[in-house]
């Protein structure tokens, strides 16, 4: 029985239903524009610091995902030494993190570039550069082995195989037909679906295949983006918060889950990786509102005279978004922030309120009195 679904006759000849994933599509295709707009209303310091936030998290998340756990101070040092930040603390640095950010920066700039079989290679290269994944020796810089690769999971005894990689025999013409067509593809949403499932399924290395097939998803959604560096938004952080998803996903589109004919149609998984994707966006088009907020609120009373304390509650309710802020602002919470004493937040409150930076909110007195940031 044909089970997997390089298996198949018309393989890799994938089918989806654009109806079901037209909506999605432009939905995702607003909210890139959207980001792209809104980045251009930020100032430089800005967009720099959200490109870092997210090539942090995009770092960290796609190791999360494979249940490697790096450490963020480490994050934090490879990418501030890679873009040549001011004030590196090297001795928190990681050479195996600092060669993973080159990875991401490079498939978030190059974009322009041929995906080849050496780029791939050097990828794989940098992710296991002394020839081990955890205690186990592997293949690196190259295809895997001769040995069957299976994904298997379920309890000791009850062992289930949730798939089979093509054979090691067949694996440069199957990258070969990969890279051809990714080359002369433009890039489209629907590219990035496909570039991703359809490299998981070839599976071509013995360890990091979902790292680097997230890499080239990367390549694809940085071209339609014209991103540098990295994009304002990390795609793994959003797989990562749902990962029970992602693997059912996969499971679904490259086994043989159901008896249907169409065993190449790949649209449940194409569903998945927009929404997963247009929730990514969504989440960054909050954090880029409070970051727009928080330099309107700013130029607005940037000449006022605001002691340490009150910039310091101020920043932190913008930072969060005042939305999130929960409860709003009240004296107890102005005391908790800054750390001062109760008639130093009472004399604070009653200067911020006198500048207008914030109002009391009708409706609220004695000791349940609120505040809000007047935007």
């Amino acid at each position: 029985m044909k089970r997997w679904i390089w298996e198949q006759e018309f393989y890799p000849h994938f089918t989806y239903d654009l109806t079901r994933l037209e909506c999605l599509i432009q939905e995702v295709s607003l909210e890139q524009g959207y980001l792209i707009a809104l980045t251009q209303t930020m100032d430089s310091g800005n967009i720099a610091q959200r490109q870092l936030e997210a090539l942090m998290s995009e770092a960290i998340n796609t190791s999360a995902i494979e249940g490697e756990i790096l450490n963020r101070d480490s994050v934090k040092a490879s990418i501030a030494r890679k873009l040549g930040l001011s004030q590196i603390d090297s001795s928190k640095r990681d050479i195996l993190t600092d060669y993973l950010i080159e990875i991401l920066i490079d498939a978030n700039t190059n974009y322009d570039q041929s995906l080849t079989l050496e780029r791939l290679f050097g990828w794989h290269n940098a992710l296991f550069p002394r020839g081990y994944s955890g205690l186990s020796k592997i293949n690196v810089a190259t295809f895997r082995g001769e040995d069957p690769m299976e994904v298997i999971g379920g309890a000791a005894g009850k062992e289930k195989t949730y798939y089979v990689a093509p054979p090691r025999s067949i694996l440069e013409y199957e990258m070969d037909r990969y890279l051809q067509w990714f080359n002369i593809t433009p890039p489209s949403l629907i590219k990035a679906c496909i570039a991703h499932i359809w490299f998981v399924i070839i599976h071509p290395f013995d360890d990091g295949n979902g790292r680097i097939g997230r890499a080239i998803t990367d390549l694809v959604l940085s071209k339609i983006e014209k991103s540098t560096v990295s994009r304002l938004y990390s795609m793994s952080s959003a797989i990562n918060n749902d990962r029970n998803g992602y693997y059912k996903a996969l499971e679904k589109t490259t086994g043989y889950v159901h008896k249907e004919a169409k065993h190449l149609d790949i649209t449940d998984w194409c569903e998945w990786f927009l929404t997963t994707l247009y929730t990514a966006l969504i989440d960054t088009k909050k954090k880029l509102s409070y970051i727009v907020q928080k330099t309107v609120f700013w130029d607005k009373y940037r000449e006022y005279n605001l002691n340490p304390r009150q910039t310091k509650v101020l920043n932190k309710i913008l930072d969060m978004g005042t939305e999130n802020f929960q409860g709003t602002l009240s004296k107890k919470k102005y005391m908790a922030i800054s750390d001062a004493a109760s008639t130093t937040v009472s004399r604070d409150i009653a200067e911020l309120v006198e500048m207008g930076c914030i109002r009391h909110i009708e409706g609220t007195s004695g000791r349940n009195i609120r505040y809000e940031i007047i935007l």
